[in-house]
């Protein structure tokens, strides 16, 4: 029993926001003047609803609308080197709180810390994998990718804890702020991937073990220590979200080679797969009124069945991607100028088909998806948070992405001489 008080109290001191502002001073974060004053009057405020704003203001209270974890009257200009949150479009918050930083090395390090969680670096990493290096990895890089993201984001919506309080928190990301925070998907993600492509890689690659040993450890502490960095979680989201990935990796690492086995050889496995992604799409819709989390959930469902559908196509159509088993194991001794040259061509044609598809299809699934539910489409953004426009739109469009990525993007490249 004094263990679990125990255990309870560093959860509660390890959740506290004035740690995370405390990080975020260390390195050189400022929030606005009048910052400590505006702290103080938010003691008394309301529970904080995913994307909403406080109680009292719910309650007919006056004062701007806040997101999740934001306590409006601390915006006053700050007096350094100013920058503003990257907005997201889909949501009403209001992203114009400035902050000032004394570090604009350790500012830019960290944003590239989050970005290694974020879509721009999903549509060139697992590409590059697939297209350049070795497909067999990428297939199960994606696989364990999906089902740590599935579930963190789910874990999100069933436990609903707020984002750090701000004030003291500075907030110098808002994209994500309607989404609950534990636990840290950045740090799920941060997680998973480096350690999943240290597993599956050794001795399949030709490297030190010490090399992959620091790449993993530094990529997952930039990772974590971004999402303090920039008010986002509190260290026990991020500490909760490393431990749940290595709690996930340990179950699936085991069974991954069974189910891209499964993917690939099965007659039936499309139909199986595409099934039941769109079911957990579903019941994830289920959790909780509207946020981010929704849609991106049906994004990595979508994106890992589309994966999945493709390499089947592969397989049936005898398109080999897999590096011949006498090319074990495999080298970057090998690389020379041509082979750089032609891995960056292939990388810069294929994303822009990648990018085109996921254009097209938006256009394409958006309006249909109104027209069929009969939901008005005058504003896409409201259309977009409708489930019935949401989950469509999200799971078909990146399904086509990920169905892309496998098979008709390795089929371009075979065409024009690229492969």
């Amino acid at each position: 029993m004094a263990f679990c008080r125990r255990l309870a109290r560093l959860a509660a001191h390890l959740q506290d926001p004035r740690k995370v502002a405390a990080f975020q001073r260390l390195c050189g974060v400022e929030g606005p003047s009048g910052w400590a004053e505006a702290e103080q009057r938010a003691g008394g405020r309301g529970q904080v609803v995913n994307g909403g704003p406080p109680a009292a203001e719910r309650a007919g209270g006056r004062g701007h609308p806040a997101g999740n974890g934001t306590v409006p009257g601390g915006a006053a200009p700050p007096q350094r080197w100013r920058r503003r949150p990257r907005r997201n479009s889909l949501t009403e918050e209001d992203g114009s709180q400035e902050f000032s930083t004394r570090s604009r090395f350790l500012y830019y390090l960290f944003s590239l810390g989050t970005e290694l969680g974020n879509e721009l670096f999903y549509i060139l990493f697992f590409p590059f994998c697939i297209w350049n290096l070795d497909a067999w990895l990428g297939r199960r890089l994606i696989i364990i990718w999906v089902w740590v993201m599935y579930l963190g984001q789910c874990t999100k919506d069933v436990i609903r804890w707020p984002r750090p309080a701000s004030p003291p928190v500075v907030k110098l990301e808002v994209f994500y702020n309607s989404e609950y925070s534990m636990p840290s998907t950045h740090a799920m993600s941060g997680t998973a991937i480096p350690l999943a492509l240290l597993l599956l890689s050794y001795g399949r690659w030709q490297y030190p073990l010490m090399f992959g040993l620091i790449l993993a450890f530094c990529w997952c502490a930039l990772v974590c220590c971004s999402r303090i960095y920039m008010g986002m979680h509190s260290i026990l989201d991020v500490i909760a979200g490393f431990l749940y990935a290595i709690l996930i990796l340990v179950v699936f690492h085991p069974v991954v080679d069974l189910i891209d086995n499964f993917n690939l050889t099965y007659k039936y496995a499309p139909l199986i797969i595409i099934s039941l992604h769109l079911a957990l799409g579903i019941f994830s819709f289920t959790l909780d009124t509207w946020s981010t989390s929704r849609g991106d959930t049906a994004q990595i469902l979508g994106c890992g069945a589309g994966v999945a559908c493709g390499s089947h196509v592969n397989y049936v159509m005898g398109l080999k991607l897999d590096p011949l088993p006498d090319m074990l194991p495999l080298s970057l001794s090998s690389l020379t100028v041509t082979v750089f040259g032609k891995a960056i061509l292939r990388l810069l044609v294929g994303v822009i088909v990648l990018l085109l598809t996921k254009v097209a299809m938006k256009k394409a699934t958006i309006p249909l998806a109104c027209k069929i539910f009969r939901i008005p489409h005058d504003d896409v953004r409201k259309a977009r948070q409708r489930m019935e426009v949401e989950l469509p739109y999200r799971y078909i469009t990146y399904g086509m992405v990920g169905f892309s990525l496998m098979f008709i993007v390795p089929c371009l490249f075979h065409f024009i001489g690229l492969s």
